[in-house]
C-alpha cells in the first residue's frame, strides 16, 4: 500500500515588525520531500489558510540553500505547490500516514492556534499514524489537544528550535515566544542535541520531531522507518 504523507506549510510572510520578512524554510519541505519521495510515498501540502506559503529569505542562502532547495525553486511544478497549498477542511486525515510540520519562524503565528490543522492532527494521531515536526515546526504541536482533551504532547519527548539557537541566529527579539519554554509550559519532555545547529530528532512512540534545518533528513527518515 502507498503511504501518503502531509507537510504542512506557513501562510505568514514577516514578523510582527512587517519590515523583518520569514516564511518557510524551504530545505526543511526540500530535504524531507526527497525523503519520501525515493520511497515512493505520495505527498500533499497544506497551511493553515491554503493558498500561497512565502519563502524565508535566511533560507534561500548557504549553508541551506543547497542542491534540493535550489532545484524546488527552479522548477514551475514545484513552486506552483507552494502557490497553491490545499485548506485544513480540504483534507480527509483519513487519506494520510503521516503529518510533517515544517518550520521557519513563520510558523509561529500561525500554526498554534489553526483548527484545521490541529484536527487533521488528532485524528492522524488517533488512528495509529505519525505526527512529526522539524525546528519550528513543533509550534503546531503546542495546542493540539487528543479527543480525551489532553495535550497531544504532554509527559512525551519531543525536540525543536533551542532558544540557544534563536540566540545565535540573532532573533530572539524578533519572535513572538520562547517555543522551547511553551512546550515545557505544556508537560512535554524537551530534549536538545550538546551542540546547537547538529542534527537530532527524538521518536516518542508515533510522534517524531527533529530540532532544527539541519535535523530535516533524520526526521524524515524517521518517519520513512515507522511507516
Amino acid at each position: 500500500m502507498t503511504r501518503r504523507i502531509l507537510h504542512v506549510v506557513t501562510n505568514v510572510g514577516h514578523y510582527d515588525a512587517p519590515s523583518h520578512a520569514t516564511g518557510l524554510w524551504l530545505s526543511e519541505l526540500t530535504h524531507a520531500w526527497e525523503v519520501f519521495e525515493k520511497r515512493g510515498f505520495e505527498q500533499r501540502i497544506v497551511s493553515p489558510q491554503g493558498g500561497a506559503s512565502p519563502l524565508e529569505p535566511r533560507s534561500l542562502r548557504f549553508p541551506s540553500y543547497d542542491k534540493t532547495a535550489r532545484a524546488w525553486r527552479d522548477d514551475p511544478a514545484r513552486m506552483a505547490l507552494l502557490e497553491n497549498t490545499l485548506r485544513p477542511d480540504q483534507i480527509d486525515a483519513a487519506d494520510h500516514d503521516a503529518i510533517y510540520f515544517t518550520g521557519g519562524h513563520a510558523v509561529m503565528y500561525d500554526f498554534p492556534e489553526s483548527e484545521g490543522l490541529q484536527r487533521i492532527t488528532r485524528e492522524i494521531w488517533e488512528r495509529g499514524g505519525v505526527v512529526s515536526s522539524v525546528c519550528h515546526g513543533y509550534c503546531g504541536l503546542l495546542n493540539t489537544r487528543l479527543s480525551d482533551g489532553s495535550l497531544l504532547v504532554a509527559d512525551r519527548k519531543v525536540t525543536g528550535f533551542a532558544w540557544q539557537e534563536e540566540v545565535l541566529a540573532r532573533v530572539d527579539k524578533l519572535v513572538p515566544y520562547n517555543a522551547e519554554e511553551e512546550m515545557k509550559k505544556r508537560g512535554a519532555h524537551y530534549e536538545k542535541a550538546l551542540l546547537p545547529f547538529v542534527s537530532h530528532a527524538v521518536v516518542d512512540g508515533h510522534l517524531v520531531t527533529g530540532q532544527n534545518p539541519g535535523s530535516a533528513k533524520e526526521t524524515a527518515a524517521k518517519v520513512a522507518a515507522l511507516l
